[in-house]
């Protein structure tokens, strides 16, 4: 990943040994320091030609001047500009030809040395294999769990490949930055773009995030626990000490409350009586009058409330009548209207009412001497 240089535009009223500070990245994002000692004209990006150990190998330009620097103690590289490699000229056409054609090798000698491996029955991995652009030395990057004794290895590949070999041990973190990928967030990993030191990440990350002590969910492709998990943890931290610390359940007189969930950042506590499964929401200064009263050996009626609301007569309200019972009907005398006579046998009685039978019987319908059934039959009368 490149870096934005924004003193690239800014002139120096004197040069110094600083200024010709060079970064230089490689394949999978590897990047070294160099001196640009015969001050080559050159600018961010450009291919260029530095030197190495053992001949010389090409890379593109990443950053210049007092960025280098400030990179340098970042790392901690104490290290005099002048020891550094130098950087020997701007590549070529032909410089870039004979890169390409070094690069073409990388898999087919990866795949070749795995079953070398395998016929060797090393307990080790081989993730990537990197040639130099002069193609007399590759580096060969592998993980293993214990110690491998590759001596043998080292005779096979140098007599089949011609080369110089090198075996570089790296971990599960390093050789996921190198593969590179697309992680859970849909990014790409950080390991693979910007993220340079790997630094310790432990499953306590996870608990004060409150999250789900789940590997599968936890891990990145490394296999390891995922580095964003200390991306916000010093927020949290933060977050999690005006929060109440609560070592056992809380007592109320409706019963024990225990918690289950913690809302960080609203200051909400999620608790439940005893067997219950409805989870009541409370605010953490209510939790801490709550501790404060149980210290005291005070319990109060309840999450809400401390003590039981006293009822009065004006707060009670009458209840509703019900649906069955109906009031009374008043005399009939007292609205006006007379009672009805009494019968001889002293009981009320209702008029008699006419037959319903009789009142809904529908009259006959004459018959209709003009429809033709009626005039066949007199016909055949007649």
């Amino acid at each position: 990943m490149n870096v934005f240089d924004w003193l690239s535009d800014m002139k120096m009223p004197f040069e110094t040994e600083d200024d010709l500070l060079v970064e230089v990245r490689f394949k999978n994002g590897k990047k070294d320091f160099f001196f640009n000692k015969e001050r080559i004209a050159i600018t961010t990006g450009d291919a260029v030609v530095v030197e190495m150990a053992n001949g010389f190998h090409i890379g593109f330009v990443s950053m210049q001047g007092e960025l280098v620097n400030l990179q340098m103690k970042r790392k901690q590289v104490a290290v005099a500009p002048t020891d550094l490699p130098h950087v020997l000229r701007v590549a070529n056409e032909s410089d870039l030809s004979k890169f390409e054609q070094s690069q073409s090798r990388n898999l087919p000698t990866m795949y070749r040395s795995r079953e070398i491996i395998q016929q060797l029955n090393l307990k080790m991995k081989l993730s990537d294999v990197e040639f130099q652009a002069d193609n007399t030395k590759a580096t060969f990057y592998y993980s293993a769990d214990e110690r491998v004794d590759f001596r043998e290895l080292i005779k096979l590949l140098a007599s089949e490949f011609r080369i110089r070999v090198e075996m570089k041990q790296i971990s599960l973190r390093q050789e996921a930055g190198r593969l590179g990928g697309i992680g859970s967030c849909g990014r790409e990993l950080c390991c693979s773009t910007w993220l340079v030191d790997f630094k310790n990440v432990s499953t306590a990350a996870a608990r004060y995030q409150n999250l789900s002590l789940n590997p599968n969910k936890l891990s990145g492709q490394c296999g390891r626990l995922k580095c964003c998990l200390n991306y916000e943890l010093e927020t949290y931290v933060e977050a999690l000490k005006d929060l109440p610390e609560l070592d056992k359940p809380l007592l109320t007189k409706r019963g024990k409350a225990f918690l289950h969930k913690t809302d960080i950042f609203r200051r909400v506590l999620w608790f439940s009586y005893n067997d219950e499964s409805v989870w009541h929401p409370i605010s953490a200064e209510r939790v801490g009058e709550i501790i404060a009263l149980n210290q005291k050996g005070i319990a109060p009626e309840s999450l809400e409330l401390d003590e039981a609301p006293v009822l009065t007569n004006q707060s009670i309200l009458p209840m509703p009548p019900k649906k069955g019972n109906r009031p009374k009907r008043k005399n009939q005398q007292e609205n006006g209207k007379p009672e009805r006579p009494p019968r001889e046998n002293g009981s009320q009685q209702r008029p008699p009412q006419a037959n319903k039978k009789n009142l809904r019987q529908k009259p006959k319908k004459k018959p209709n001497n003009n429809h033709p059934r009626n005039n066949g039959q007199d016909r055949s009368q007649n």
